[in-house]
């Protein structure tokens, strides 16, 4: 019979998963104490959180959960980065991470009720994030105005300017 300690973890990982849109898997094997604790501010102010589990114990939560399997990525030692709205901080906080220590490495994930890929899920860090995305839309929309407004007021003006033509020409 499992010890308490793995229903207790099983409950944990549970209520991670509830709580989350999803996860990204990452290998932090050789991070220091004080780079731990540096990955784990970033990621908080990306408006994530990240956990160490057991991989079993991950793998059973997924399954009760009924979201796919990564099976092949849960191996060695493994944390998990869970993201409440937004996978795509998430994901450029770790990927800066790692191009600044060279110690960590996203090896997949779940987002959007699909499994990542390593090359996917390093992919998320490449888009632009909800607030740039927003002030594109912005951008589009006002441009999109000002073009509208330009071409309204140039209906009178350009019939003021064919007047004033017309009636030239008469006068010369």
């Amino acid at each position: 019979m499992p010890a308490q300690s793995k229903y207790d973890m099983l409950e944990k990982v549970n209520a991670s998963l509830e709580d989350s849109q999803g996860f990204y898997v990452v290998d932090y094997r050789g991070l220091t104490v004080k780079e731990t604790q540096e990955l784990r501010r970033a990621i908080r102010e990306a408006n994530g959180s990240m956990k160490v589990y057991k991989n079993n114990i991950v793998k059973i939560a997924l399954k009760q959960a009924e979201m796919p399997a990564i099976d092949e990525t849960l191996v060695g030692t493994c944390s998990y980065v869970f993201f409440k709205d937004d996978p795509v901080s998430v994901a450029k906080a770790l990927k800066d991470f790692a191009a600044k220590t060279k110690k960590t490495e996203v090896l997949g994930g779940i987002a959007d009720g699909a499994a990542l890929t390593a090359e996917e899920a390093k992919a998320y860090a490449d888009l632009p994030t909800r607030e740039q995305l927003f002030g594109q839309i912005a951008g589009l929309i006002a441009g999109f105005a000002r073009n509208i407004a330009v071409c309204v007021n140039e209906v009178p003006g350009g019939l003021a300017r064919s007047i004033k033509q017309v009636s030239e020409q008469k006068a010369a």
